[in-house]
């Protein structure tokens, strides 16, 4: 699957990835990303990849709507 596109969202903290993926599951688990193998505990952001500009526009309005991750 190729993921062509991408959103970088702002979090902080340890466990990035994790925190995502649980926020992923009950906020928009139709959508398919991709996820960078690691992210430094001393960044802000974290960029996603996503499949098509549809599914980025989903994960987005999802996110504004929950503001917490």
């Amino acid at each position: 699957m190729t993921f062509k596109y991408s959103v970088t969202l702002p979090i902080s903290g340890g466990n990035k990835l994790s925190r995502f993926k649980d926020w992923a599951e009950r906020h928009v688990p139709a959508v398919r990303y991709s996820l960078p193998p690691q992210t430094p505990i001393k960044t802000e952001t974290m960029t996603i990849r996503l499949a098509s500009l549809e599914e980025r526009q989903h994960l987005l309005q999802a996110f504004a709507r929950s503001s917490q991750m």
